[in-house]
């Protein structure tokens, strides 16, 4: 939706999950030589300012990002993902968050690409800034992604990585998301697809992993963090209390790669009673 800005909730609890994944993701796809897309269908700017305007005003990245500032104690693929956000904060000081895009394009090869979609028309424009200097590496399209990617599938080098990762605040969004990732194996059967969602106190949610789990794949791979219990807080609110990722075409080695993570992110970054994670997988 056009109301929704991600610099509300950059560095938060879910962009950790989210990021940390991504950048495993990547780094497993990068163990073959050949090339390969990233295709983000929900950008957003790119890079955050935690420091002032709207990111400050929630400041939903003291109780994610900035826990794990500074620590020595960090799990290996924690602590590769806070060093890829320490390299826009050359100082030491968290001042800002690099999005998605930002930490997908800082690990390409030369050889990979980056596409990139975002609705939004003021953050397409900072993306568009952001990535000014990123030459041909980096296009940007000014457009929903999920009707946007059909006219990238397949991408030419036949391997591509596509995170999927809306607002939700439309409740269309989760039946689009079913269908335009059933779309997407259509085209593109052998891509590997992560699609982001929030946990909430709706029954769509609950259902939308079960469904993606049911698309013709090899392979899929489950992983939610909640940070507190579904009970509503002191104002009877439930908000959103965790979040996940289901990734199709999984490389192999991602759920061993999370195993010892999952438990170490659930005890370090829970704002209450009940906090879980979820991994699970069924495997080509």
């Amino acid at each position: 939706m056009l109301s929704y800005r991600h610099a509300f909730h950059a560095g938060n609890h879910a962009d950790v999950l989210k990021h940390t994944v991504l950048l495993q993701l990547i780094k497993q796809m990068q163990g073959k030589d050949k090339p390969f897309w990233v295709i983000d269908t929900h950008a957003g700017a790119g890079l955050y300012a935690l420091d002032e305007g709207y990111a400050k005003q929630l400041g939903e990245y003291r109780e994610g990002i900035a826990r794990l500032w500074g620590r020595t104690d960090l799990p290996g693929i924690v602590a590769e993902y806070v060093e890829a956000v320490q390299s826009v904060n050359p100082d030491g000081r968290l001042r800002h968050y690099p999005g998605s895009p930002w930490l997908a394009h800082m690990h390409l090869r030369d050889q990979d690409k980056l596409r990139l979609f975002e609705l939004h028309t003021t953050d397409i424009r900072l993306l568009e800034q952001n990535f000014a200097s990123a030459g041909r590496q980096v296009l940007m399209q000014g457009e929903d992604g999920l009707a946007g990617l059909k006219s990238l599938l397949p991408p030419p080098p036949r391997r591509g990585l596509v995170l999927i990762d809306p607002s939700y605040e439309d409740k269309r969004d989760y039946i689009n998301v079913h269908h335009t990732l059933r779309d997407a194996l259509e085209r593109f059967a052998t891509g590997v697809y992560a699609l982001w969602y929030p946990c909430l106190a709706r029954s769509e949610t609950r259902e939308l992993p079960e469904k993606l789990k049911r698309l013709p794949v090899k392979g899929w791979l489950h992983v939610e963090l909640c940070v507190r219990g579904r009970e509503p807080d002191e104002d009877g609110r439930v908000g959103m209390f965790g979040s996940g990722l289901v990734i199709l075409n999984p490389p192999w080695k991602l759920y061993e790669t999370l195993q010892d993570v999952m438990p170490w992110l659930r005890d370090n970054l829970a704002q209450g009673p009940g906090a879980s994670y979820v991994l699970e997988q069924q495997a080509s």
